[in-house]
């Protein structure tokens, strides 16, 4: 066999992968579409994410194997850099930094010895109960497909195959194994693969399947999502994978359903169970050709490529890459309360700062599941707290576990930050044997978390709640009696030096929710963490309160600054197949900040059903005080389409559409304005 050049057009790989698949044996080609023992070296290891782990490839036929490794939150072997949870992330609204947050992993990736990175995770949260909700990107399909795009887009820089999951309609994580998804056609079109569809033409190099069934097959076995939708309809041209363990239920199944690989090892893509089912005519050998030259034709695609550096060992955690951690856990926290200007708080007034709760002082950097980045080196609170005033102020701790003590050090203090919240134990990938993760029973908080903050806030009035989770959590028990709330997420190795900064004022916060906290948990959609079977319905998160008219306890993208942003001059116009939309921003305030401006598209004229309106546009603005910018944001006409089932099409309504334009989903935060549509 000819040795392969670099920058291989693809021609020439597919000329070069058609040359190899007629000189291989079966067996061969089966090895293609498997881990290669991968289980043993976890074994050996003493768990998982201590290396990357091969599957495929051919000495023989010089096809290196792809060796992949998980995330979202940044490379999952020891010492990578440890960004906040990809919730936070969607939080900040804001795609570049996404982008450069992907750039990192990509080095990050190459320096472990990888080419594949598992962690572009975009399920929709259909209920904050979803144990895995801090992996995704909020509630929107729109917000969640264009931060899957930038992932994409930042890793694939470095020659590193991206991997979208989880294929699909992953929202429940107890019952993932087992629990089937009913929905209508407009639903999974609509709201359950755009996201997925999104990623695919960002040039994602492969997907994961998902473990749950959709309308009675197997995610890994379902044709319909595998061969028609994503092969078909879409043409991608990576290939699939199957999530880690049980992701495949038979030989048959998998191959006819159009899984190319089945991970982490082979269990029923074994030569002989392949071979006895060609032998049976079950299956076709065109399948097995297919699927090994999808297999063999994305790695070539990366590995025959020229790299943009060198990958050395010291890229790893390094200062630049925390530098770009911290940036995102400033710009992800979301301040939610600020009455009587509680927050910043002004060194200069005071003498004793009291720091309450055991949140405050452990590192707590999110799941410990799949997408565990085993860090050492995360600041808490405390430290991020204790780093930022050195001996300016005196500062004291207490754990909240002595109740007469925390009234004592509440009273005695000038002002107090209260650290409460949830942790691996509460959310995340449920992992039976350890009794950790898993979905959520209810979204309130702990009973002395609570008892915890009613105690330090009858003591005293200068008090901030800082909330640590990845999703929704309902704040109607205690939230009037605190001045200020901060949701600061997992915030990943830099997040209590962040914390600091935005506490002080160093930095003003500009995150926005991701989704819509409820104030009555009834008001979202059925949830059940045991299903055997759940169907998902057309709405939910804000298009679901707004159809419903419910009312939110802090809206779909809701987030307070520091200071304050003006809106005038919106201006919309239709010019060839895009909507063209301008309004003017002005930080009427006295401190710079960032503002994330939302376009929404409403259909009240509409004759058929669908929301109030949909996220089609964003962007996050940095002004000084008094600055102005024009800010224009295109969304093409395609994106208004809706998906008719009987003519199995995407349609364009021509009717007058509403646009909103403004710093949340809230009506009394937008400008609004119509135009009509002629196709």
């Amino acid at each position: 066999m000819t040795d392969i050049k670099k920058n291989m057009n693809e021609k020439e790989i597919e000329d070069y992968v058609n040359n190899v698949l007629n000189q291989m044996t079966l067996e061969e080609k089966v090895k293609q579409m498997r881990g290669n023992g991968i289980h043993l070296k976890v074994i050996m290891d003493g768990g998982f994410g201590r290396r990357v782990y091969d599957a495929a490839g051919s000495e023989k036929f010089n096809i290196p194997p792809f060796k992949f490794t998980d995330g979202p939150r940044g490379v999952t072997i020891p010492g990578s850099t440890c960004f906040p949870v990809s919730m936070a992330r969607g939080a900040s609204w804001d795609v570049d930094l996404e982008e450069r947050i992907g750039d990192v992993i990509g080095k990050e990736v190459r320096a472990h010895g990888g080419n594949l990175f598992c962690g572009v995770c975009i399920n929709n949260l259909r209920h904050p109960s979803w144990g895995r909700a801090q992996e995704t990107y909020g509630e929107d399909s729109f917000l969640i497909g264009e931060f899957g795009a930038a992932l994409t887009r930042g890793v694939q820089k470095h020659n590193v195959m991206a991997t979208a999951k989880h294929f699909a309609a992953n929202s429940i994580e107890n019952a993932r194994f087992k629990v089937n998804v009913e929905m209508d056609e407009r639903t999974l079109r609509e709201v359950y693969l755009p996201h997925f569809k999104r990623c695919v033409e960002e040039g994602c190099a492969t997907i994961m399947s998902a473990y749950n069934k959709v309308r009675g097959k197997y995610c890994g076995h379902n044709d319909y999502l595998l061969r028609d939708i994503l092969k078909g309809e879409w043409n991608f041209q990576g290939f699939v994978h199957s999530d880690w363990m049980h992701g495949v239920k038979d030989t048959v199944g998998g191959i006819t359903g159009g899984l190319d690989v089945e991970m982490p090892r082979p269990k029923y893509y074994k030569f002989r169970k392949i071979e006895e089912a060609l032998k049976q005519g079950k299956i076709l050998e065109i399948m097995i050709d297919k699927a090994a030259g999808r297999v063999m034709r994305t790695i070539l695609r990366y590995t025959t490529k020229e790299d943009p550096q060198i990958y050395q060992p010291n890229l790893i955690g390094c200062e630049e890459h925390r530098k770009i951690a911290l940036e995102a856990a400033e710009k992800s926290m979301v301040l939610l309360k600020n009455e009587k200007v509680i927050l910043p708080l002004n060194k200069n007034k005071i003498n004793k700062l009291t720091i309450f709760g055991r949140l405050a002082r452990i590192r707590n950097t999110g799941d410990h599941g799949s997408s565990n980045v085993n860090t050492k080196k995360s600041i808490t609170p405390v430290k991020g707290i204790k780093n930022f005033l050195g001996d300016s102020i005196e500062l004291l701790y207490n754990d909240g576990r002595d109740k007469d003590s925390v009234k004592k050090m509440a009273k005695e203090a000038d002002a107090a930050i209260v650290v409460v919240g949830l942790t691996y134990k509460d959310e995340g990938e449920y992992i039976r044997e350890f009794r950790t993760g898993g979905d959520r029973e209810n979204l309130f908080l702990h009973d002395d978390h609570v008892e915890l903050i009613n105690l330090v806030t009858n003591e005293i009035k200068n008090c901030v709640v800082v909330l640590v989770g990845g999703s929704a959590i309902t704040m109607e028990e205690w939230k009037d009696k605190v001045p200020a709330i901060l949701m600061t997420w997992y915030s990943g190795m830099e997040g209590g030096k962040a914390l600091a900064k935005i506490l002080f004022g160093d930095v003003n916060p500009g995150g926005k929710l991701p989704f819509t906290i409820p104030k009555d948990p009834k008001h979202l959609p059925f949830f059940d963490k045991k299903a055997d079977e759940i169907e998902y319905g057309y709405y939910h998160g804000y298009t679901l309160f707004e159809k419903k008219d419910y009312e939110p306890a802090f809206a779909f993208g809701f987030g307070l600054s520091y200071t304050t942003f003006n809106y005038s001059n919106l201006k919309v116009e239709l010019k060839g197949d895009k909507i063209i939309t301008m309004v003017d921003i002005k930080n009427i305030g006295k401190v710079a900040g960032d503002e994330v401006v939302q376009l929404y598209i409403g259909f009240e004229n509409t004759q058929i059903d669908r929301p109030v309106k949909l996220l089609k546009g964003f962007s996050r603005v940095s002004l000084k005080p008094n600055e102005i910018n024009n800010v224009k944001i295109e969304v093409p006409i395609k994106n208004l389409a809706w998906y008719n089932p009987k003519s199995k099409s995407w349609e364009i309504e021509q009717i007058r559409y509403n646009l909103y334009i403004g710093a949340s989903s809230r009506n009394e935060d937008l400008l609004s304005t119509q135009f009509d549509l002629k196709i």
